[in-house]
């Protein structure tokens, strides 16, 4: 009963489900399924995910997508899982729910929408300066949160906890995405946040050398894609 993960590593659920299981000792097989490619739209691949979004995960008679539900099945039923990624503390894990609650509809929806609708707008036919500036403000306000509120309390993760959690990984994967902009755009969204920034390195510290590895892919679609999407987003502009 081997766990099957079909992923694309330019997706940011589908790193953070890599690293957990790689830091966990969990066995997998990796099944890519290319974005770019529309391979997620295959017939062969609804039948693992009608949603056909990636990530997503077969396991025996499971199915199972959305990435934070796929986190806590990983932390809940592997043996040997450290009990800080997903607490038995029903009060710490509700709080954990919450940050991942908070994540669909504040970092993620700022983050991919600003990456989508720039520089992988190009491949994706999703370029869209109005799309990008209203993404801008969530993503802004989100890295503010996650600032003010989340990192509030002394701890080096999210809830003031001195292990990183799921809460810790998923959120972290989704600003490593930030990668693909320009040196002046990740400046520009990440240099106000200390304590964002320092969570960001110790989050990489904690579970390296995983981390560095599942995001490899960025730097290659940096180098790919940059330049092309920050001519077309000039093009447009008056």
């Amino acid at each position: 009963m081997k766990l099957k993960l079909y992923v694309d590593r330019l997706s940011q659920p589908s790193r953070a489900l890599l690293i957990f299981c790689k830091l966990n000792g969990i066995d997998f097989e990796e099944i890519t399924v290319d974005f770019l490619k529309r391979q997620h739209l295959s017939p062969e691949f609804e039948e693992i995910n009608p949603m056909k979004q990636v990530p997503a995960i077969a396991h025996g008679r499971l199915k199972l997508f959305e990435s934070h539900a796929i986190l806590r099945y990983f932390a809940c039923a592997f043996p040997g899982v450290a009990d800080h990624w997903f607490t038995a503390d029903l009060s710490k894990r509700a709080k954990i729910d919450s940050v991942l609650d908070w994540h669909h509809l504040n970092l993620r929806r700022g983050a991919t929408t600003y990456v989508q609708s720039t520089v992988l707008g190009p491949a994706l036919g999703r370029l869209n300066p109005q799309a990008a500036s209203e993404a801008e403000k969530i993503l802004t306000a989100s890295l503010s949160d996650i600032e003010t509120i989340w990192l509030k309390r002394n701890g080096k993760y999210l809830l003031g906890s001195s292990q990183p959690s799921i809460a810790d990984l998923s959120l972290v994967c989704e600003i490593m995405q930030l990668e693909v902009l320009t040196e002046t755009d990740i400046n520009r969204f990440l240099s106000p946040y200390r304590k964002v920034l320092q969570w960001i390195e110790d989050m990489r510290n904690a579970t390296n050398p995983h981390f560095d590895e599942a995001h490899e892919v960025l730097f290659e679609v940096k180098a790919k894609y940059n330049n092309v999407a920050e001519s077309s987003i000039r093009a447009m502009l008056p």
